[in-house]
């Protein structure tokens, strides 16, 4: 059977997204490699799927692939799309309501164009960050965090800190915007460092002010992508934990730009930003 998709983007982050609800399609790995494939496929980060909820309250669920098949927990940046689809559409009446994703559930507030039922921003509870290696997962004393530790890698060494926003972040700061050296030729190696049994996310920082930062993502089964949003949370939460900004911040990625505040009062993350339907098709099957 043909599977209708939509393809979406927030600030870059483009996923191949399929109302699943009713029925999944089979084969879910191998779907998200040709889907996803730039040259062969329709071309994307991974493959999202909008499927029930069966938790009490929430109507919805995300469940997200990486291009390569493999399976995550949450994309922030896809989680906004997900949110616009369903209220776009009138599948989620109200301007705040809560998703289901493998990284627990989340809240989303739609700040819809003015007079409309159309998203135009989306802001979403990226939830408390985590920082115990268990948590992460990391290698090392379960209990304790990693915080400007060394790592070498590559005949470098680096200074990383560890965070999860239900997936694994290994964020470092650098003196000047990082160029492809770093992000394409130490982001693998550190992506399936031996620190990091469920490999990582890595992420390329430099603060261009107390309060705007510029970020480069390698993402975990991805390679480099435009955005990222679980990894501007990290970031967030990273450069204020080093000293760098205060709890609120301006991420500036390739694909645009997130506004960022670390919540003191609930210490959760909330990310604002764009999400962008680009067309909808059919997948033959």
């Amino acid at each position: 059977m043909d599977i209708p998709f939509v393809k979406m983007e927030g600030i870059g982050n483009d996923y191949v997204y399929v109302d699943a609800r009713k029925k999944a399609p089979p084969s879910l790995p191998r779907l998200a490699r040709e889907i996803s494939d730039r040259h062969f496929g329709v071309g994307s980060d991974g493959l999202i799927l909008i499927r029930t909820s069966r938790i009490k309250g929430v109507r919805h669920r995300m469940q997200m692939f990486n291009a390569d098949g493999s399976e995550a927990e949450m994309c922030g940046n896809g989680l906004r799309c997900v949110a616009k689809y369903l209220f776009d559409r009138n599948l989620e009446k109200d301007t705040e309501f809560a998703l289901e994703t493998g990284a627990g559930v989340l809240a989303v507030k739609v700040l819809p164009k003015r007079g409309t039922h159309t998203a135009q921003k989306i802001q979403v509870n990226m939830g408390q960050p985590r920082l115990k290696r268990a948590e992460i997962p990391m290698t090392g004393p379960e209990n304790e965090s990693c915080l400007h530790q060394p790592l070498a890698v590559g005949g470098r060494e680096f200074r990383i800190t560890a965070v999860s926003m239900g997936n694994p972040h290994c964020v470092i700061f650098v003196d000047q915007p990082p160029g492809d050296d770093l992000v394409r030729g130490i982001g693998p190696l550190i992506e399936n460092h031996e620190l990091f049994p469920r490999r990582t996310n890595v992420e390329f920082v430099y603060r261009q002010s107390p309060t705007v930062l510029v970020q480069r993502t390698w993402e975990r089964g991805a390679g480099e992508t435009l955005a990222c949003g679980t990894g501007a949370s990290a970031v967030c939460v990273a450069a204020h934990l080093n000293g760098l900004t205060g709890r609120k911040v301006k991420i500036k990625l390739l694909g645009g730009e997130l506004e960022m505040h670390w919540s003191e009062k609930d210490n959760c993350v909330y990310k604002t930003g764009p999400a962008r339907e680009v067309f909808s098709g059919v997948w033959p099957a």
